[in-house]
């Protein structure tokens, strides 16, 4: 296939996308050809040179990204066009791979511009995205599909000069200590914690920097679990993780600044009976977000009374060399660049299914 790889992005996990996407080239089959498009962090989209691609290849740090070059316009209807001193040109793609996280990425807005494009793109489609990236909505689907959630309560910037009244709603709810944190971003990007309500205001504005609602959770003492979930239709999942976090929780810099920020531990040491459950969840929670392609499922175990509680799901997970997601489904026998294959195909399936359907009577 020509695989068009779209990375960085607008979103404060930028860097992390430079990471993940250089991973993802550097263990894709080398029958496929790559063309790489960089989105700056104004959200313009330049067409990388070869030289890039062959740098990637050729060291271990992250995917540079210029921003000197043509730039590339989604077309409705006629997939991508290349802009430059020379004129124009359509790029001839059959699939891409957005390795974009966070807002602009993540969140469908992407996912809509290709679909617009009429492009067969990687993972989730606008729906699955929008819901999987928005963890208040999510997790009111998962309740009403009749599974484990963490509670939480939400809050808009109205709340934030209320805070009485806030923590009058979470001492009722779940008490203290309590995490704050975007409903609608990744990383731990906009993430505190916090130990009562003198802290209260100040995580809300913080989180709220970056989305327009906050969710707040209840500190658990727990482990923190995550399960690969791959396929469209028929999802399956894979052996689950854990992580164990050095810090005081897996905050951004645990996941992407120290090195010794986190254990990871493959596959979990959970017994058969709760490793299932946890895949069962996941399935299910797949299922009831819409997700496709691929989804990263977050669980915590609690450490009192060992129940299983979903957490989160991320529709374009990390692809970093210290990544979970393909590190899981390496574990459970299908390799990194056979992941990426299954992918590319789910890809195509996705896009011939859609192309089936009528649009007019």
């Amino acid at each position: 296939m020509k695989v068009a790889i779209l990375y960085g992005g607008k979103s404060g996990e930028h860097e992390v996308s430079l990471r993940s996407a250089a991973s993802v080239v550097r263990h894709l089959d080398g029958s496929h050809k790559v063309q790489l498009i960089g989105v700056a962090k104004d959200g313009a989209w330049y067409l990388q040179p070869d030289s890039v691609l062959a740098s990637c290849l050729e060291g271990d740090q992250p995917l540079e990204l210029r921003a000197d070059g043509p730039t590339v316009l989604a077309v409705p209807g006629r997939g991508l066009r290349v802009y430059g001193a020379r004129g124009s040109a359509d790029l001839r793609l059959d699939a891409v791979f957005p390795v974009l996280h966070g807002t602009f990425g993540e969140d469908g807005t992407v996912q809509g511009l290709l679909e617009c494009a009429e492009l067969p793109y990687v993972g989730a489609d606008v729906a699955g995205s929008a819901i999987a990236m928005d963890k208040e909505l999510a997790k009111s689907l998962w309740l009403q599909a009749g599974l484990p959630v963490v509670p939480s309560i939400t809050a808009r910037p109205a709340d934030a000069d209320k805070v009485d009244e806030l923590a009058e709603r979470i001492e009722s709810a779940f008490g203290w200590p309590a995490f704050v944190k975007p409903a609608r971003c990744g990383s731990s990007v906009g993430a505190s914690k916090i130990s009562g309500p003198a802290d209260l205001q100040g995580a809300v504005r913080s989180a709220l920097l970056y989305d327009t609602k906050a969710v707040i959770e209840p500190f658990i003492q727990a482990r923190e679990i995550e399960c690969a979930v791959l396929g469209n239709d028929e999802p399956r999942a894979f052996p689950p993780g854990e992580i164990v976090p050095s810090h005081e929780f897996y905050d951004y810099d645990a996941k992407y600044i120290d090195p010794d920020g986190a254990a990871l531990v493959i596959p979990a040491a959970i017994d058969e009976a709760t490793a299932a459950r946890v895949m069962d969840i996941a399935v299910a929670a797949y299922k009831a977000a819409s997700l496709s392609g691929m989804a990263r499922v977050d669980f915590f175990i609690d450490k009192k009374d060992g129940s299983v509680r979903l957490n989160e799901a991320n529709s374009i997970p990390g692809f970093t060399s210290i990544s979970m997601y393909p590190m899981m489904c390496e574990a459970g026998g299908l390799s990194y660049s056979a992941l990426l294959d299954e992918l590319l195909e789910l890809a195509v399936d996705k896009k011939r299914q859609r192309d089936a359907l009528r649009f007019s009577r």
